[in-house]
């Protein structure tokens, strides 16, 4: 399909507007993980770069577009539900463009749905593609036919300088690498987001800088395996060496990453944890079983003796070093057995947080074929039980904290009225009263009481 190319974004939004009366409304919505939500500002930032206003309402917009994530199944559910629910409000709008980009976007089934049973959709397009949006649209208002594009996993080239609107002016999420080349085989990502490549150091020391410099308290960089970023650049790079280079930039702030794979986890990384003030004492883990044999079978590449290995290291090394994790309970042939070793294994490192799933069939994965003879209700009822131990390991180490005091980045306003919400650097929540000025800013905190994983403090 021919796109429209433009040299600059400029006669994009000339074309743009003179198809309005009025500067045009988007409503954005972003599902999934925080690569998702990264991509969502790159989308408001080209939106905005070609005359479009942000809103809040599905109802003011002149576009409405779905980010979409297709880890789970219930995720692609609620998106076809939200799509759905927008035909009478297509009806009443007729000149409304709705579309559907992101993960879901990446697979042929999903595109083929859409044609079929949502002929009200307008655009459709992939993760790597947020940068032709204007040339999109511009096709859509001026030929008035729908872009439903499949668009390639993987692109030449990584783009970029796409314009941007951060959701925050003091939190930002920075992607160091895209794409995944584990194939765990019950992950779709690398089938929707394509191999492993990695951004150049210098673009990312560029963006990180100007972070920095914006006075940004909080940068978290992203990838599906930020331990294996460098792969294929010359000179080789990598991801400890870049945390040190980044560290050298002067100014006032913290810096997390995520995700961090077992199996690529080395010393060296945890080395530069422990050196660095800047990076965060946490560090989030994903071992997703505590059994060797659903491991292997999930294509994760190390054992839980490694695992624990990195855990003893990072305890040794690092100070107050807190951990969390994903955890996935019933994945295909998952036995009790397993899922005892899973239980054994949260005793023994004490997360302070985990993220749980109940396995999610994805169909195109390996582990979609696998025999799976767990019932549901048995998944559930073994969810339940570890999530009882894990409250209990959490309180408690939350607890542990009461007493303490610690600088802490205030966030927002808390759930408790009157009070404001901090986050430590090892991601647990203080609540406590205080200026609402201090929103964005770093405030030391002395920690009075706890509530299960929230605790109460007082400004010091």
């Amino acid at each position: 399909m021919e796109i429209l190319h433009f040299e600059h974004n400029e006669q994009a939004a000339q074309l743009i507007a003179s198809f309005y009366d009025t500067p045009p409304l988007a409503y954005i919505h972003s599902f999934g993980c925080q690569q998702n939500v990264n991509d969502g500002e790159k989308i408001k930032g080209v939106l905005a770069d070609v005359g479009f206003g942000l809103c809040d309402a599905p109802e003011q917009a002149d576009l409405i577009l779905f980010n979409t994530c297709a880890v789970r199944e219930h995720a692609e559910q609620r998106v076809f539900g939200n799509v759905g629910a927008l035909k009478s409000l297509k009806e009443k709008k007729p000149r409304l463009i709705i579309g559907l980009c992101g993960c879901m976007a990446q697979q042929p089934t999903v595109v083929d749905k859409l044609r079929q049973s949502y002929p009200f959709v307008d655009l459709v397009f992939g993760v790597n593609a947020i940068d032709t949006l204007p040339q999109l649209l511009v096709q859509k208002l001026t030929g008035g036919k729908k872009r439903l594009l499949q668009t390639p996993v993987e692109r030449a080239d990584i783009v970029e300088e796409v314009p941007i609107r951060r959701d925050s002016d003091f939190r930002a999420w920075l992607p160091i690498m895209y794409g995944c080349d584990n194939f765990c085989t019950y992950c779709i990502v690398p089938y929707v987001r394509g191999r492993e490549r990695s951004r150049r150091p210098e673009d990312i020391l560029a963006e990180f800088r100007q972070l920095v410099e914006a006075g940004y308290k909080e940068i978290t960089l992203l990838g599906q395996n930020v331990n294996s970023y460098g792969k294929g650049l010359e000179p080789r790079v990598d991801f400890a060496d870049l945390l040190t280079m980044l560290c050298q930039v002067p100014g006032d702030y913290h810096l997390r990453f995520m995700t961090s794979h077992p199996k690529d986890a080395s010393h060296k990384l945890i080395d530069v944890i422990a050196a660095e003030e800047r990076i965060c004492n946490h560090l989030h883990l994903p071992v997703q079983s505590g059994s060797d044999r659903i491991l292997k079978e999930m294509n994760r590449h190390y054992t839980v003796q490694q695992y624990l290995e990195l855990i003893d290291y990072a305890k040794a090394k690092i100070p107050d070093v807190t951990f969390s994790s994903d955890i996935i309970v019933g994945f295909p042939g998952e036995t009790e057995e397993d899922f005892e070793a899973t239980l054994e294994l949260i005793q023994k490192v004490q997360y302070m947080q985990l993220f749980t799933f109940i396995y999610s069939k994805r169909t195109g994965t390996k582990a979609a074929s696998m025999p799976d003879p767990v019932t549901h209700k048995e998944k559930t009822e073994r969810m339940a039980r570890l999530l009882a131990v894990q409250e209990k390991i959490a309180h408690a180490e939350t607890a542990a904290l009461v007493g303490g005091t610690q600088r802490v980045l205030v966030e927002g306003h808390s759930r408790t009225p009157g009070t404001l919400a901090g986050r430590l650097t090892n991601n647990l929540v203080v609540e406590f009263a205080g200026d609402e000025a201090l929103i964005g800013q770093y405030a030391r905190v002395h920690f009075t009481s706890s509530k299960g994983t929230i605790l109460k403090g007082e400004l010091v």
